[in-house]
């Protein structure tokens, strides 16, 4: 058998007992009673004051157009004055209002245009981190990355070789005619010195040198 709803409880108006509690609901209900009275002002034009005493005993007001104003009129049982001074404050109370509207809008609208331009220079910069994520420093790169660039820097090597190789193959060769301690270098130096008429030879103890045709001395 379905159970049958008891709808909304009335709730009992007591006071409460837990301190705590009655401090929030005060807040709260005080904050509910100035939008009402507010809304009241609003719609129908009146003019309200509102004093409320918390259970700190702080006070707390609220009043159309000013509390100090109603609570004059309703302490000396004046009428509104009708003057053109009261309806110029008022006139200018409101304008002042409104002038603080248009740049609250006007302010909130640049925020907001802030706000965009921050998102799209925070995506723009994490686009470029994203493209040179290895110009980023070494502790901030993770392992993927790290893999990532460990092989370009060892094909980097290789072509760096490669390159220094192809140079070294392609420099000028240095002259023949230098001293060395092999045989080979000996014999690369006689025949220079042959091809020029100069007799060159090499010892065990230094060298030979002779002119014609193979005069040593």
């Amino acid at each position: 058998m379905p159970r049958k709803s008891k709808g909304r409880q009335k709730i009992e108006m007591t006071r409460m007992s837990k301190e705590s509690n009655l401090l929030v609901t005060f807040s709260k209900r005080r904050s509910g009673l100035f939008k009402k009275a507010s809304e009241l002002c609003t719609l129908c034009g009146a003019d309200i004051a509102i004093i409320v005493f918390s259970p700190g005993k702080k006070v707390f007001s609220f009043g159309h157009p000013c509390v100090e104003s109603v609570v004059d009129r309703f302490l000396t049982r004046n009428p509104p004055s009708s003057s053109g001074t009261l309806q110029l404050v008022e006139a200018h109370r409101n304008a002042s209002v409104r002038e603080l509207n248009v740049q609250l809008t006007e302010l909130l609208n640049q925020l907001e245009g802030e706000k965009k331009r921050g998102e799209e220079l925070a995506k723009m910069r994490k686009a470029s981190q994203d493209r040179c994520w290895w110009e980023a420093p070494i502790e901030k790169i993770g392992l993927q990355e790290l893999e990532q660039l460990k092989v370009a820097m060892e094909e980097l090597k290789k072509n760096v070789a490669k390159q220094a190789e192809k140079v070294m193959m392609e420099a000028p060769k240095p002259s023949s005619y230098f001293v060395g301690s092999s045989s080979r270098v000996g014999q690369v130096g006689q025949i220079e010195a042959k091809e020029s008429g100069l007799g060159l030879t090499m010892t065990p103890h230094g060298y030979a040198l002779g002119y014609g045709h193979g005069f040593q001395g």
